[in-house]
């Protein structure tokens, strides 16, 4: 006897938003290491270049923990700097162990992006 299970619309629509979230989530790291090893940020400016373009979901409450994890790992090194603007704020720059671990990330996701798009043709023939 075989089981027939119907999938409902909702669930599929569960199980894509589920994935987006996780893909997103896994990239967020390598989003921050790349816009910092453009030039020196501090947290919140991190998050707003993040968000520019839409396609990263990052909140003040995602990165500043990412942010201190990527500091214990060695990847970043922070600096207290004063602000005229009121307090002082945090810096954040990659150190050299962050850029050539950044290479490392950044050729790994090539890797990745050309196996999706040959899985991608593969699909289509």
């Amino acid at each position: 006897m075989y089981l027939v299970y119907q999938y409902s619309s909702s669930m599929t629509s569960t199980f894509l938003s589920n994935w987006e979230i996780q893909v997103r989530k896994g990239l967020v790291e390598l989003c921050i290491l790349n816009v910092i090893s453009q030039h020196e940020m501090y947290g919140y400016d991190i998050v707003r270049k993040l968000t520019e373009g839409g396609s990263i979901t990052a909140t003040v409450g995602t990165v500043y923990p990412l942010l201190s994890r990527l500091r214990r790992e060695g990847l970043i090194e922070a600096t207290l700097k004063e602000s005229d603007q009121g307090p002082a704020r945090k810096y954040y720059k990659i150190s050299p162990y962050g850029i050539s671990t950044l290479r490392k990330m950044n050729s790994l996701w090539d890797e990745v992006v050309r196996s999706v798009e040959a899985s991608q043709q593969e699909g289509k023939s």
